[in-house]
């Protein structure tokens, strides 16, 4: 990624994708500017107002942003450099004196709804909801008046005068979001054995077994996919593209021949980078899909092909 000073992430300042930002080493020494939304913060990039976006991607319990999914599939191409998994908990911000009683209308982003769905069921059952474009910028409005509390991360009640009323909401344990930091395409990573490449591919045509076709191009190469998702190209209904994460890097034999299998049955691959896993955790492969064992495979039919081979050595 080029060696610049600015970063961009979804804002306003107290946001989760602050606090993910802030986790990396980038943060240490760049500037770090919100964005309004993310279309916003990856447009920045794209005009190299910005080295790079620190965005949310997917959350354990509302599943993919498919505001970011979109962005990905469509402009000027972008590529993750790294990912950071935050643990995310909600606090109840509002204005200082407020009680719980006094709350009749709640903000916050739509993601963060999916995650409290069940105390605000239990604890404001007729207070309205209105999203609102992060859950910073809830708290924000919250300060402003516009509404009687957000639900936020706890940081942001700091940031914008509010008292967090309740702390630790979260409808389930260990909900965590996903964020990935976008830059312009460049020379990818080194491998480090624990790492995740991510791509966008387009199918052909609608027909039996389009799709099995596309997960073919992994499975036979021992290729885990962690995460598919399909979305509509706005072409007309039925017209979808594919996002999705696999395990291994694109220099690990078996991956990048799964994506050069998807370069010859898609009309349209998008190439979204390698990178670092954040969990840290290496693919379980099987000795039969390791780097070795294509590499055997290949000089076994080159001597096949020179007449000095015709089956499988021990």
């Amino acid at each position: 990624m080029p060696a610049q000073a600015r970063y961009t992430y979804l804002g306003p300042e107290g946001t989760f994708s602050e606090a993910a930002l802030q986790t990396l080493p980038e943060a240490a020494t760049g500037e770090l500017v919100p964005s309004a939304s993310v279309t916003a913060a990856l447009d920045a990039v794209r005009s190299g107002d910005a080295a790079g976006a620190l965005v949310p991607i997917e959350n354990s319990v509302e599943g993919a942003v498919t505001t970011t999914l979109d962005e990905l599939a469509t402009g000027s191409p972008l590529m993750i450099y790294r990912e950071v998994l935050l643990p995310i908990s909600f606090a109840l911000l509002v204005r200082p004196g407020t009680t719980l009683e006094d709350v009749k209308t709640v903000t916050g982003h739509p993601v963060a709804q999916a995650q409290v769905r069940r105390w605000l069921a239990a604890n404001l059952p007729h207070a309205e909801w209105e999203s609102a474009a992060s859950n910073a910028e809830g708290a924000r409005l919250v300060r402003d008046g516009r509404f009687d509390c957000a639900f936020a991360g706890e940081f942001a009640g700091r940031l914008y005068g509010l008292e967090a009323l309740v702390t630790d909401i979260n409808d389930a344990a260990d909900a965590t979001t996903r964020f990935v930091l976008l830059g312009r395409p460049g020379r990818i990573a080194a491998p480090t054995r624990a790492d995740k490449t991510s791509a966008v591919a387009w199918l052909a045509e609608n027909h039996p077994g389009a799709l099995l076709e596309l997960l073919q191009q992994w499975a036979v190469r021992g290729v885990n996919l962690m995460r598919i998702e399909s979305r509509p190209t706005g072409e007309g209904l039925g017209q979808y593209c594919f996002s999705l994460d696999a395990e291994g890097h694109a220099s690990d034999r078996r991956v990048g021949e799964a994506l050069m299998g998807l370069y010859r049955i898609c009309p349209k691959v998008r190439f979204l980078g390698s990178y670092p896993r954040a969990d840290g955790l290496a693919p379980s492969v099987r000795s039969q899909e390791s780097d070795r064992e294509f590499t055997a495979a290949a000089d076994w039919l080159t001597r096949c092909l020179d007449g000095h081979g015709d089956e499988r050595e021990p």
